[in-house]
């Protein structure tokens, strides 16, 4: 995606700016809580599901969803923050852009608020000061990586679920040599779900989870040590695997593929779940990443994705903390996690889910320690972008127009020459 050019970027924040301050959302009656929010496509679930229960026990506590744009949403709130025109509530994107609205002072400390007991470090790193000292956002949602498979093709087939490497690798192999169906969809066009379907579902059972995301950030582990440039060697043992034509194969096209019941298996996110639901018309289950022969700890990335703050600015804090608690709640958490299948509440509580394979996710929070992806804390703030160079080297390694240790080397490279915990 192109970057706008400065004059065009300026011009738009600043009638963002007026927009906002002549059309104030913070409520004028106490007690009567704004959330801002760029998930335009949860109003309704909001209006009629997670607002009337918070009312059931605080009747008196009036609250209004107002979402705007996701393409829109970052620069709305930075012109409502800075003209005093912001919701009571904030949702908080992970990481970067969430932990400067806290050092600018627009976002409250949230450490000693009830409920926040409910979260695991995991789970609050998302929206917590580099030292980890300071949490600003309640965390609210998760995305959990896997594979989804067609139940009917892997019955037609005879296909148990691979629980390690090796199988899945022998699994792969069978669905190719019967030639019914590509036996995995996914395409290297886009680049993004090279590194986020591929390097980041199946690496943490390499790097051990937040072990390996720690040690990367303070240096003591480096993307040329032998347990990533063995993720990148399995990676490159895709490529003959996903279909003709695959890299030029966009992710609708995958999506699509799989759906239409032509692939047997799909690297996926859990949001991909409420895709496949309207559009395949056969059963689709889900399994885990597998793990390396003879390894007994799984690792799952459970990536945190939405959360929750308070305006520093707000009239209504005291309503807004009673709220976010509330939103702490086993009840707050079924009822999103419900709601939105493949979204998952980060609350410890254990979570009953309806919809089975949006259940299957989950349920590896139990048997699985819970990671994050390694490049979105600290790791991408400098240039070249890790992330990016994830996209490029994970892509290069499937194309198989770059080994394993090139790709390893070419990460390592630039995280070292900008990061100083690397050098």
């Amino acid at each position: 995606m192109k970057k706008s050019n400065l004059t065009l970027g300026t011009s738009v924040a600043a009638i963002a700016l007026a927009a906002a301050s002549l059309t104030p959302t913070v409520s004028a009656f106490a007690d009567e809580l704004v959330i801002e929010s760029w998930r335009t496509d949860d109003l309704e679930i909001w209006e009629s599901q997670i607002i009337p229960a918070f009312n059931k026990s605080h009747p008196d506590i009036k609250v209004r969803f107002a979402p705007s744009p996701p393409t829109e949403y970052n620069a709305n709130m930075n012109a409502k923050l800075t003209a005093g025109t912001a919701g009571d509530l904030i949702t908080c994107k992970p990481f970067d852009a969430s932990l400067d609205l806290y050092n600018k002072g627009h976002l409250t400390k949230v450490d000693d608020l009830p409920g926040m007991e409910n979260f695991s470090s995991v789970a609050k790193s998302a929206w917590q000061t580099d030292d980890g000292s300071t949490t600003f956002c309640l965390p609210m949602a998760s995305v959990i990586h896997g594979f989804i498979y067609n139940k009917e093709a892997f019955k037609e087939l005879g296909l148990e679920i691979p629980k390690t490497i090796p199988e899945f690798m022998a699994t792969l192999e069978k669905i190719k040599e019967d030639g019914t169906y590509i036996p995995m969809s996914m395409g290297t066009a886009d680049q993004w779900e090279a590194a986020t379907m591929g390097f980041q579902n199946v690496g943490p059972n390499f790097w051990a989870g937040e072990k390996g995301r720690k040690g990367l950030i303070d240096g003591t582990e480096k993307l040329t040590d032998p347990q990533y440039v063995k993720v990148y060697e399995h990676l490159a043992e895709w490529g003959p695997y996903l279909g003709k034509g695959y890299k030029g194969q966009s992710y609708p096209d995958s999506q699509n593929l799989f759906s239409l019941g032509r692939a047997a298996i799909y690297p996926a996110g859990s949001w991909d779940i409420s895709t496949f639901n309207g559009q395949a018309d056969f059963e689709f289950g889900a399994f885990p990443p597998p793990v390396p022969a003879g390894q007994e700890t799984c690792y799952i990335s459970d990536h945190t994705d939405i959360g929750l703050g308070i305006n520093a600015a707000s009239k209504n804090v005291e309503a807004a903390e009673t709220f976010l608690s509330w939103m702490a709640s086993a009840e707050a958490g079924s009822i999103f996690s419900n709601a939105l299948p493949g979204f998952y509440a980060l609350s410890k509580h254990e979570l009953t889910i309806s919809d089975p394979v949006a259940q299957e996710f989950v349920s590896w929070r139990g048997k699985c320690e819970s990671s994050i992806r390694n490049s979105y804390q600290i790791l991408s703030r400098g240039t070249p972008n890790l992330e990016n160079d994830l996209w490029n080297t994970s892509v290069g390694v499937i194309n198989g127009t770059m080994t394993a240790e090139e790709a390893a080397k070419k990460a390592q490279d630039g995280l070292a020459s900008w990061y100083k915990p690397q050098q």
